[in-house]
């Protein structure tokens, strides 16, 4: 049993390590000149590949048929907006840690009382 949490743990970890690398290494952790690059790159890659996807799925021989295969979608958004708001986000739940680690701890102390009673 304690060999399935850890591998889970390690399963875990290494994607969590593999998603950091992947931003990091396409430049969206750099500067913001450096993330505006990077999100050109995915809005110059992301119509062919869904092209691409509905294609194996098989979409566009339905679609041919009816004419109806429903338009890319337009990303059209600030990404320094967005990386704000995330890095706030991010601050605000790290500044609210250890109040709430208090309270779940002590809530916890509570029931394992009245367990004990």
């Amino acid at each position: 049993l304690a060999a399935f949490g850890s591998s889970r743990f390690v399963i875990k970890g290494s994607l969590a390590g593999a998603a950091v690398y992947v931003a990091y290494d396409q430049g969206l952790l750099g500067s913001g000149a450096q993330g505006a690059e990077a999100l050109k790159k995915a809005r110059a890659a992301l119509p062919p590949a869904i092209h691409e996807w509905t294609s194996y799925v098989g979409w566009e021989v339905r679609a041919a048929r009816t004419n109806a295969l429903p338009s890319t979608p337009k990303f059209d958004f600030s990404l320094s907006d967005s990386w704000n708001k995330g890095v706030q986000t991010v601050m605000s739940a790290l500044s609210a840690a250890p109040s709430t680690a208090c309270e779940y701890t002590a809530e916890g102390w509570k029931y394992v009382k009245e367990l004990v009673k």
